[in-house]
């Protein structure tokens, strides 16, 4: 299953929102600390709606903390500053894809680290960034279409329309 790793993310509505997709998915949600809000915050629980039951959320004090305990090795590290698309990228079943806090990103060092596993979503040079919660949803769901959208249904429901 993919994994889903929001390092420092500062707007519960956005996590919230992730989480969903991440229900949606079977996604795991990976938070790194510090959090811009309490986990518990009624935000966070609003923008999930009632999907929290369905998502596997871990939390670590640190990116080390996250390493050590996760042994996370294939990663693909999202920034607005990646030189390569994100449809070149050969996304692996339990991948972990990496975004930053929405008002800076991901950390220059970590990028330039790692800079053969950071990936963009390329948009108009007027623009600055995509929201953070729709930048996961087109990053999964890019995963997944590659990964032939294992273990999801091929059909939806319309019971929310």
């Amino acid at each position: 299953m993919l994994n889903i790793v929001l390092l420092e993310p500062e707007i519960p509505a956005n996590t919230g929102n992730i989480a969903r997709t991440c229900a949606a998915t079977g996604s795991v949600l990976h938070l790194i600390k510090p959090l811009g809000f309490d986990i518990s915050d009624k935000a966070v629980k609003r923008a999930g709606l009632d999907y929290w039951p369905l998502v596997d959320v871990r939390v670590y004090e640190s990116w080390e903390d996250f390493l050590a305990k996760t042994g996370a090795a294939a990663f693909w590290l999202f920034s607005t500053k990646a030189p390569r698309s994100y449809t070149q990228a050969a996304f692996g079943p339990d991948d972990y894809l990496v975004f930053g806090k929405e008002t800076r990103g991901l950390p220059e060092p970590l990028l330039a680290r790692h800079a053969e596993r950071c990936l963009r979503i390329p948009i108009r040079a007027e623009a600055r960034s995509l929201n953070l919660s729709n930048s996961v949803a087109v990053a999964v769901f890019e995963a997944l279409r590659q990964l032939e959208f294992p273990h999801l249904t091929a059909q939806g429901s319309m019971s929310t329309w």
